[in-house]
């Protein structure tokens, strides 16, 4: 398991081909990554467009079912879900920007497989209270018959390493600024501010 670092060397620093950018997945990523995760109350979707097969993306309200898989709650009518009807892969990127380089703030793109819940589904029914009790505002529309919960499970990409433990479901790629700025305090306030 590896997180990435996040700046690259100077020319003072180039690294020899014996050295990496990689360094190992500690707690402290794997913590950062739920936090990120279940503390987004907005997320980036992509998905592929079913006409023209480029990707596309869109903003998604979110919420977390019980095991901090992320869900969706999308309307039939909308273009990210023809795309998730015609394929099921997709991404998500969650993390807000704040002041300065936003390439610097805290962030996780989540490779996905979406995962329709059949509405009166056991999980369905949980999934939309949990989504009220983060999005209040979205029952004037979350039983409107074109609107459908997803899961979005983790796809098991190449290129990105897969973190353990509670959070199994998740592929990222972390930074070491995004790891300062979880000590200082910049993802809890997000977190506590929403």
């Amino acid at each position: 398991m590896t997180v990435r670092q996040a700046l690259p060397p100077t020319s003072a620093q180039e690294p020899s081909k014996d050295q990496s950018v990689l360094r190992d997945t500690d707690e402290e990523a794997r913590h950062l990554a739920r936090m990120l995760v279940r503390g987004a109350r907005h997320m980036a979707l992509a998905v592929l467009d079913p006409t023209s097969g480029f990707p596309s993306a869109s903003r998604v309200l979110t919420g977390t079912d019980l095991d901090g898989v992320p869900v969706i709650l999308v309307s039939a009518l909308s273009g990210h879900t023809k795309g998730l009807a015609g394929d099921p892969r997709c991404s998500v990127l969650a993390g807000e920007t704040g002041k300065g380089d936003p390439l610097a703030h805290p962030r996780i793109t989540v490779q996905c497989i979406a995962e329709k819940k059949e509405r009166d589904s056991p999980v369905h029914l949980r999934i939309r209270q949990r989504f009220l009790d983060r999005h209040p505002k979205a029952k004037l529309y979350i039983d409107f018959p074109d609107f459908y919960s997803f899961a979005l499970f983790r796809s098991r990409p190449r290129s990105t390493a897969a973190l353990a433990g509670p959070m199994s479901w998740m592929a990222a790629t972390l930074s070491s600024r995004t790891l300062e700025a979880a000590r200082n305090g910049v993802i809890s306030r997000a977190i506590s501010e929403s």
